[in-house]
């Protein structure tokens, strides 16, 4: 951060004029020559809070952004994907209020929740699943794919604290789950305790907790955000923070670690590969001959928008290095071993891409905006032994603080000078 941000500040207005210059001049010779739109080699990643809307506030840097974005016909020239890590409505309702707020037509497709890599746990869609979070959730999680589910409010109801002796009048409920966490809850403290209790008694309420039972129930968690920018002036509790919460609770009380089956949601590379597939078959659907090479990811927070996007360039890279044998060679050579490199072919060829098949994207570029979570007079230490982790790294307890993953390729004012800065990177004039 130290080295982009004077550049930012000095810098940034002379660039987007320069940029604005050269597509005045692109554009006139493609307008007097008469060609269609060319095809792009790229598609968009937007987070959504921060960076298109606060709370319920349209940025207004987003409806420029959007001009820049679709024709005449309101089409958008380049693929497009809404990446959000909220996780209490469908993706259908998300596209709905896009439509709405940004004035252009957004389908489900062009969306992904949090939550939607769930789609691909397929394991789990047969057994029962007790889920936590806000909104629609049991309508949530059997759009996902689960079939049999019960909500934190049952398991509520059916356990009341008044009620405990009387087993008669109590609804019978499964006894074992899978736990998935959409997102923070209405009522923290029922739900820590109700998912605690579950966790340490193996979904069998009606005993004591088994502190020293390993391994507990399988936990998924969408949304690992620390906070995230409304309408107030500073930043709001995320569903990381009642992660934290959890985790810690679950630590006081049995001295182990909790333990997640898998992490969705920004920056978890599932997230984005998902994203990638959707880029994909956004350009297959308007019949674009050409791959789609490179992504660019807008957001503004730099420990989930940063460093997912940083995170998933870097497994594009080493993806690229294992399918290049020259890449491979330089390596061995570099270092006198193989074992510098990933751990195979078998490591990436996990479930999530045989779903969704490989990736044609060989990059995705950061671009951090100004207008939500980050502050640009802040700095983040650029030795990572001098990071208090508590203050500074508000990533999630299992993603390793590393602070090149935090340096975003590109810091602009807000999104639609974002979208000048790409399309300027990739020489690209919508007509």
């Amino acid at each position: 951060m130290r080295g982009l941000l004077p550049l930012f500040r000095g810098l940034h207005t002379v660039s987007n004029r320069q940029a604005r210059r050269k597509a005045g001049i692109v554009g006139s010779r493609c307008g007097l020559c008469g060609t269609q739109s060319p095809q792009p080699r790229f598609g968009l990643l937007f987070d959504i809070d921060g960076v298109l809307v606060r709370g319920r506030m349209l940025i207004p840097a987003a409806k420029l952004a959007v001009e820049k974005l679709v024709d005449s016909q309101g089409r958008f020239v380049v693929p497009v994907v809404f990446v959000t890590n909220a996780g209490n409505c469908l993706r259908q309702t998300k596209a709905d209020q896009l439509s709405h707020i940004l004035g252009v037509p957004i389908t489900q497709d062009q969306v992904i929740m949090s939550h939607s890599p769930l789609r691909m746990f397929k394991k789990f869609h047969d057994k029962c699943v007790l889920v936590s979070g806000q909104g629609p959730v049991l309508e949530i999680a059997k759009n996902v794919g689960f079939k049999n589910v019960v909500s934190i409010d049952m398991v509520r109801e059916s356990y009341p604290l008044l009620d405990m002796v009387d087993h008669n009048r109590r609804p019978k409920l499964p006894v074992r789950y899978s736990v998935v966490l959409f997102g923070e809850p209405i009522r923290w403290e029922t739900n820590l305790q109700l998912i605690i209790d579950i966790l340490l008694t193996h979904g069998n309420l009606n005993s004591p907790h088994q502190t020293h039972a390993v391994p507990h129930l399988p936990l998924l968690a969408c949304n690992m955000d620390l906070m995230w920018m409304a309408e107030a002036n500073s930043p709001r509790f995320g569903h990381g923070t009642f992660l934290v919460c959890l985790e810690n609770i679950y630590k006081k009380i049995t001295g182990k670690d909790l333990k997640y089956e898998a992490l969705m949601g920004k920056p978890s590379e599932l997230t984005y590969h998902f994203a990638e597939y959707l880029i994909r078959s956004q350009a297959m659907q308007r019949q674009w001959k050409l791959p789609i090479t490179s992504l660019y990811a807008i957001g503004d927070n730099l420990m989930t928008d940063i460093y997912g996007a940083n995170m998933y360039n870097r497994f594009l890279e080493e993806r690229a290095a294992i399918k290049n044998p020259k890449a491979v060679a330089q390596v061995v050579a570099a270092t006198g071993s193989s074992t510098a490199m990933p751990g195979g072919e078998e490591e990436f060829d996990s479930m999530w891409e045989s779903e969704l098949a490989l990736p044609s994207a060989t990059s995705c570029k950061s671009v951090l905006v100004c207008t939500g979570v980050y502050n640009p007079n802040a700095e983040v230490p650029s030795d990572a032994s001098r990071c208090i982790k508590e203050t500074v790294f508000h990533g999630h307890r299992d993603f390793r603080f590393d602070p090149a993953l935090v340096e975003p390729n590109y810091i602009v004012q807000d999104v639609a000078e974002a979208v000048d800065l790409i399309f300027q990177q990739e020489k690209f004039v919508p007509h």
